[in-house]
């Protein structure tokens, strides 16, 4: 029996366990699925309360916008009568009546986060939906934009190419006996439209206008064009150009205006995959960086050798992302980290984890290290032009396979913690003493046991008689026990310093010749204390 293509079947559809399993948990949640997660879903319809409702919409999730409670029950009811697989609900909407609706007509019911934005979600589930095996997948689409070159070409009878909004050529025609000039040449060479002010201004000209437009050659060597944007939505995702050589058919603008429409779609769904992807990898990454994920399987999602060596880079704006405005800021330091990482290393894992963009960097060669922090100056340089705020960077050890990535983010959560004011970005290997006397202190203000000693006692008496033994203690032991040294450090005569340590050891009975006591000191009034031989730390 034939299936008709409106009604989903388990080969054009993708089911809600799949759903699941491409988006992960955190993403979406089931509340109820009365015919289960082998459910097919064919597609996402977004629909906001008041619009005309789907009359047909078989196999369709809904995505319920500005639905307030106990609106559910009718549109539930409306969404079993158009076919629909089942809802999809904000947490915490009404969600024990949403449940009942749900049952009572055999819809599966799902929920995202409060705080998730709709057109984020749909974009997401459209591309997962999109990306089940099948020539529909949306991995397909830049293939399917060389096919549109061609069927351009032929219709309209000039060699024609594809291009993003940055001009970079995405596809072309590969039509026997149609005539190309050098310029389409060199530019399908390079995969890019050469800069020039002639070029600017054809653009200018051809995003301005409503259809297609003829453009004149630029030079003597080159032949005239005609060319129409790309839009969707009022957005220009791109142009397609075709060469006129004079032999270009009559009802050619026709033929590229329908062109122009189809590559949308063709640049929409390209453009969903991979958001799709970049949502994916985030998430693995996400995982790594908790310890939750199993390594073999992060590799083969990331396309990393298993034991390859990596390490982990932390950027975090300098002061805080609780704002609106900070939050916002921390999603453009993600996005400007990924571009430069996907520039270097290409397909590329980065993720926004509580303020902090973290990206993993792949380690090539001996001097792989070096390439990683101007990397990371490269970047830190960059967001001060671009967001016009200070951001810090801090690199983790490298470490020998995705199993040992969480320790590598813990050293670069640590150097962010302990860079100066002077500083901007460092690895973990440049600042380890600090970072070791941060982690003695939280080890050691943890352990009763190991916050006891003489160290409270040289602090209390300084406190009550306006002495500085705790600091010339730290300078002497700083400077090695030797008194000259210290004694620059504390701005004071050698013989100052002498007679306050005599002082200390008198009144507070310290025994600063024995070794172990004096290393014990100098520990916690260093780590507990916050005391260093330039003043506090």
């Amino acid at each position: 029996m034939t299936v008709p293509p409106e009604s989903p079947t388990a080969m054009e559809s993708s089911t809600l366990e799949e759903l699941l399993d491409t988006l992960g948990g955190p993403v979406l949640r089931v509340l109820t699925a009365p015919a289960g997660l082998t459910t097919p879903v064919s597609e996402v319809v977004l629909h906001d309360a008041g619009a005309p409702f789907p009359r047909s919409a078989p196999g369709a999730l809904l995505l319920t916008l500005g639905v307030r409670e106990g609106e559910v029950g009718p549109l539930a009811r409306d969404a079993a009568a158009a076919g629909m697989a089942g809802l999809v609900v904000r947490a915490g909407e009404g969600q024990p009546d949403a449940v009942a609706a749900a049952k009572a007509h055999g819809l599966a019911l799902l929920s995202v986060d409060e705080d998730a934005a709709w057109h984020h979600v749909h974009l997401l589930l459209a591309s997962a939906i999109a990306a089940r095996p099948g020539p529909a997948g949306g991995g397909a689409a830049f293939g399917d934009l060389f096919a549109l070159a061609n069927a351009v070409a032929a219709a309209v009878g000039g060699a024609t190419v594809i291009e993003d909004a940055r001009q970079r050529i995405l596809a072309y025609s590969t039509v026997p006996g149609q005539v190309v000039d050098e310029a389409r040449r060199q530019g399908i060479l390079g995969r890019q439209v050469p800069s020039s002010p002639e070029n600017t201004e054809q653009y200018r000209v051809l995003f301005a206008a409503p259809g297609p437009v003829r453009l004149a050659a630029l030079d003597g060597d080159e032949l005239p064009r005609l060319a129409v944007a790309i839009r969707a939505g009022g957005e220009t995702l791109g142009s397609m150009w075709v060469v006129d050589d004079g032999h270009v058919g009559r009802d050619a603008v026709d033929a590229l205006t329908q062109g122009a429409s189809t590559a949308a779609l063709l640049l929409l769904r390209a453009r969903a995959s991979e958001e799709l992807s970049r949502h994916l990898t985030s998430e693995v990454l996400r995982r790594l960086l908790d310890g939750t994920a199993d390594p073999a399987d992060a590799a083969h999602r990331l396309g990393l050798a298993s034991g390859a060596p990596v390490r982990v880079a932390a950027f975090a704006l300098d002061g805080a992302v609780s704002t609106p405005d900070g939050e916002q800021t921390a999603l453009r330091l993600l996005d400007l980290v990924r571009l430069q990482c996907e520039a270097r290393y290409g397909r590329h894992a980065c993720v926004l984890v509580e303020g902090s963009v973290y990206a993993l960097l792949p380690v090539a060669g001996e001097r792989g290290g070096e390439r990683h922090k101007r990397l990371a100056e490269d970047i830190v340089r960059r967001a001060g032009q671009a967001l016009r705020v200070t951001v810090r960077a801090g690199l983790g050890d490298v470490v020998p396979g995705l199993a040992a990535v969480r320790g590598s983010r813990e050293d670069a959560d640590l150097v962010l913690r302990v860079l100066g004011p002077d500083e901007d970005v460092a690895a973990v290997s440049e600042v380890r003493a600090r970072v070791t006397l941060l982690r003695l202190r939280e080890l050691i203000g943890a352990e009763r046991a190991l916050t006891a000693g003489a160290w409270r006692e040289v602090l209390a008496y300084d406190t009550a008689h306006s002495t500085d033994y705790a600091r010339t203690l730290v300078c002497w032991l700083d400077a090695g026990c030797d008194m000259a040294r210290a004694a620059k450090l504390l701005a004071v005569h050698p013989n100052t310093c002498r007679y306050r340590l005599r002082q200390a050891q008198q009144h507070l009975g310290i025994d600063l010749d024995n070794p172990d006591e004096r290393l014990v000191l100098w520990l916690q009034l260093r780590t507990l204390g916050g005391l260093r031989g330039a003043g506090r730390a």
